[in-house]
C-alpha cells in the first residue's frame, strides 16, 4: 500500500517515510506514526506525518 490516502494511516501504524532532504535520493525512513499532519483524504506525493522520533515526512509505504 501506498501512502496516498489518508484513510489507510492509522496512529501507532509502522509506515517508511521520505523526509524533505531526502526527497531527491528518496532515501526512507521507518518510524510508528505518532501524528498525522495532512488534513486532506489524499495527496499524491504522500501524506504527511510525524513520527515517534520528532522526525516529519511524506508516507510512501505502510508497513
Amino acid at each position: 500500500m501506498d501512502g496516498t490516502k489518508r484513510n489507510d494511516i492509522k496512529v501507532g501504524q509502522k509506515v517508511a517515510v521520505v523526509q524533505k532532504q531526502d526527497q531527491r535520493s528518496g532515501k526512507l525512513t521507518e518510524g510508528i506514526v505518532q501524528r498525522i499532519l495532512t488534513n486532506s483524504p489524499n495527496h499524491h506525493h504522500g501524506i504527511k506525518v510525524m513520527l515517534d522520533s520528532g522526525i516529519v515526512g511524506r508516507v510512501k509505504e505502510i508497513k
